[in-house]
């Protein structure tokens, strides 16, 4: 027996999502990477809170800090909120369609705007850890595309500019960023880390890149945010480690879940 195709996958996870939390369609969707587990505790209300094993083509997260639960809020306008704390990475080994099965699922489901956080190292010594930046634009050098077949999409503009302006309006402080994906699970050499600057990327990763690709073929308009949480090989002394990466999502909790309540907010009231 043949396997599904990712968009009969992600519309078996979307009745899957319906089923389980008795909501029929979500507005908006919300990837937690590192550091953003905790922000879900501000966004509203929960309807629901399911084990990600239990939704087709998901599974429980392999990385310490994320969630391993889809949970369906709803804030206090009436906004449908869909969190999905299950990302699967590209590294796990499981391929790019598993790697972005969420944010068709969102689509599936009914989001129109897809909103995509992570814990990024920064490629400038002048960045600060602990703050977030929303993503401009990205660089993606994993060297694959969620696209198959001949399917021309248009990625300008696909860090959507209206949500960004947006976000920008009730959270000033943010900054900007290019951010670069890269395959991982290694951290980057110092001179990876001076070759990706001298290409343009700010902020460089293991996550999001291809999941907004997709999200774009998939008619969805995309917010990306940014947790700087260290500064990348070279730029600070001592090693680098996950533990780090944890440790600077803790110290952010009391700003990134308010902050990213308000971009919702914003994003809800203009819709």
């Amino acid at each position: 027996m043949s396997e599904p195709s990712p968009t009969h996958q992600a519309a078996a996870a979307a009745a899957d999502i319906a089923r389980l939390t008795g909501v029929a369609e979500h507005d908006i969707a919300v990837t937690l990477g590192s550091g953003w587990k905790t922000a879900v505790e501000h966004l509203g209300t929960t309807v629901a809170d399911i084990p990600a094993a239990e939704v087709t083509g998901f599974r429980a997260s392999a990385v310490q800090g994320h969630a391993g639960t889809l949970r369906s809020l709803v804030t206090e306008d009436g906004t449908r909120v869909l969190v999905l704390g299950a990302r699967t990475h590209f590294y796990e080994g499981h391929g790019v369609a598993a790697t972005v099965h969420g944010v068709r699922t969102a689509a599936a489901a009914g989001v129109k705007t897809m909103i995509l956080t992570n814990g990024a190292g920064a490629l400038d010594p002048d960045r600060i850890p602990g703050t977030a930046a929303l993503i401009t634009d990205h660089i993606n050098l994993t060297a694959v595309s969620p696209v198959t077949g001949a399917r021309f999409i248009d990625l300008t503009d696909l860090y959507s500019s209206r949500l960004r302006t947006l976000a920008h309006a009730v959270a000033p402080e943010l900054g900007e960023a290019v951010y670069v994906q890269l395959t991982g699970p290694h951290y980057e050499t110092p001179a990876e880390v001076r070759m990706l600057r001298g290409l343009g990327g700010d902020l460089v990763g293991m996550s999001t890149a291809l999941e907004a690709i997709a999200a774009r073929e998939a008619g969805l308009e995309v917010l990306g945010l940014s947790l700087i949480t260290n500064l990348g090989a070279g730029l600070q002394s001592g090693a680098l480690s996950h533990q780090e990466v944890l440790e600077a999502g803790k110290s952010a909790e009391a700003t990134l879940g308010p902050l990213l309540a308000r971009v919702i907010r914003a994003i809800a009231a203009d819709s």
